[in-house]
């Protein structure tokens, strides 16, 4: 199988690329509300468009050529400019790179270098540091004498670059043209996504893949946008009482923190009829939880990544599969691969989506040799099995999985064990040297209410393996996370080696 470039795929003419969804939807619905931010605005689909020409002429005006990278630094309450300055990117021919705010200088300035940014469009009142770029404003990108009417922005083009999460090694940047973001959109309103709903919503961080997926959402979706600047799950139960929301987006983590906060008793979550977990695979017992919760809901667990993107598989929560992840979407595949092929149902092994759009590749990082990206396959980086009826079931991230002398220990198992404990408000289980059997289980719990380390080993006896029992506690009051909400495993194990962890550590 021969590896997969960015952009190699052919234009296909049917397709539209993300300026032309925005174009279609300004003509058809113009003064439909696209984006709303809470307690900040609105943005209508008529704003979106011609803001967003008017800083496009401003890239322009300033030097932009058809593809150069234009780094994007917006926080969350500046939803709206991001959104118009991303559009604005890619309508000058450029390609958006999305970057969260909350980066340190330092590591702002490598990926603007690593991305060959040829210039940094940020918030009001931001001071971003030195980068040898020039840097703008929305307001400061004011249009000169130039005209869109002569940049061809084609369906295969670059239209983005998103960078990993980077919690199992250096952030890569993945490219994505628009083909790919734009696939599966219609121009129909008769076949718009989400009908049930009037506002969607969500508290993605710009920069993360799930919060492009809000973005291009917002173009195609029939309901609009809402977020909030910054997520608690009291803000946003708040949202969804008040603007009586019918979609609702989360990540595991955030799932985790409404239920703890006890929502269901504290506001009126009736009008959800759909609520998407993506990001990780949820717990059986927090899936189940979140059907009490939200009782009128259908709980749907996405299961993708920034590089296999649009290729997902999806699971509607089913009692009788609590621990799969469902089956491929929108014409995707699924596979389970040795390294070499397929491999029989009930076989572990690493898990490969294919995309049915253009896919995704690195940038500059290359793919050596074919590792991730292969003949339109992705690697995952997960290592799953699937049932004799297509479901997957995730048994964990390659990386995560502990290596305890002949025994491999799948971490997600023994998190979702420990997550069964009603004391246990979020946990995260990881491999740690140990001199004799080479690596041995650690768990982080976040407790609900009192509970020892030894009356959770007890409770877990009867429901693990006794190799799968953690032998090393740390009970912390939250547990590190990134931006996207994905716990930083590599920080716990740096807790639990040193002395200021011993505190916290309990060895059993």
């Amino acid at each position: 199988m021969r590896a997969v470039r960015p952009g190699s795929a052919r234009d296909r003419p049917a397709t539209p690329t993300v300026p032309g969804l925005l174009a279609a939807r300004a003509s058809a619905d113009p003064s439909g509300v696209a984006l709303t931010v809470h307690d900040i605005g609105s943005l209508t689909f008529e704003e979106w468009a011609r803001r967003s020409d008017a800083a496009a002429l401003g890239l322009i005006d300033r030097g932009l050529r058809p593809g150069d990278r234009v780094g994007l630094v917006f926080g969350e309450n500046e939803w709206i400019d991001y959104a118009i300055a991303y559009c604005a990117a890619q309508k000058a021919g450029g390609v958006a790179v999305p970057l969260p705010a909350a980066l340190p200088a330092g590591e702002l300035r490598r990926l603007l270098a690593h991305s060959s940014a040829a210039c940094l469009v940020h918030g009001e009142g931001r001071n971003p540091p030195h980068t040898g770029l020039w840097t703008a404003t929305l307001a400061e990108l004011r249009p000169g004498a130039g005209s869109l009417d002569d940049v061809r922005v084609r369906p295969g083009d670059a239209a983005q670059i998103l960078y990993t999460s980077g919690t199992t090694g250096e952030p890569k940047g993945v490219v994505a043209s628009h083909a790919n973001l734009t696939f599966g959109c219609t121009a129909d309103p008769r076949r718009r996504p989400l009908a049930h709903s009037r506002h969607f919503l969500h508290a993605f961080p710009i920069g993360t893949n799930a919060a492009q997926t809000m973005l291009v959402n917002a173009l195609d979706a029939r309901p609009g946008a809402l977020t909030l600047p910054r997520f608690t799950a009291a803000r946003f139960a708040r949202l969804i009482e008040a603007y009586r929301v019918g979609t609702v987006f989360v990540v595991p983590s955030m799932a985790i923190e409404l239920l703890n906060a006890g929502v269901r008793e504290k506001y009126d979550l009736s009008s959800v009829l759909l609520l998407g977990s993506t990001a990780a695979a949820l717990a059986p017992s927090v899936a189940m939880a979140l059907t009490a919760a939200f009782p009128r809901a259908t709980i749907v667990n996405y299961y993708t990544s920034t590089e296999a993107a649009p290729a997902q598989t999806t699971m509607v929560f089913d009692p009788a599969r609590p621990d799969s992840v469902g089956r491929p979407a929108s014409g995707g595949s699924l596979m389970i691969s040795d390294g070499e092929g397929p491999v029989p149902p009930g076989t572990p092994g690493e898990v490969w989506l294919r995309s049915p759009a253009e896919p995704r590749g690195y940038d500059r990082d290359g793919d050596a040799p074919g590792k991730v990206f292969r003949d339109g396959w992705v690697r995952m980086g997960d290592i799953g099995h699937l049932d004799e009826d297509g479901y997957l079931y995730l048994l964990d991230r390659e990386s995560d999985i502990v290596k305890s002398g002949a025994f491999k220990i799948s971490t997600l198992r023994v998190e979702a064990a420990l997550h069964e404990h009603p004391a246990v408000a979020d946990v995260a289980v990881f491999g740690v040297p140990h001199p004799v059997m080479g690596s041995a289980v650690a768990a982080a719990v976040v407790r609900r209410s009192e509970v020892s380390t030894v009356e959770l080993r007890a409770f877990l006896t009867g429901r693990l393996a006794g190799h799968e029992l953690p032998t090393r506690w740390l009970v912390l009051p939250s547990l590190p996370k990134n931006t996207a909400g994905k716990v930083l495993k590599r920080e716990l194990r740096t807790l639990l080696a040193t002395p200021e962890g011993d505190d916290a550590a309990h060895s059993s």
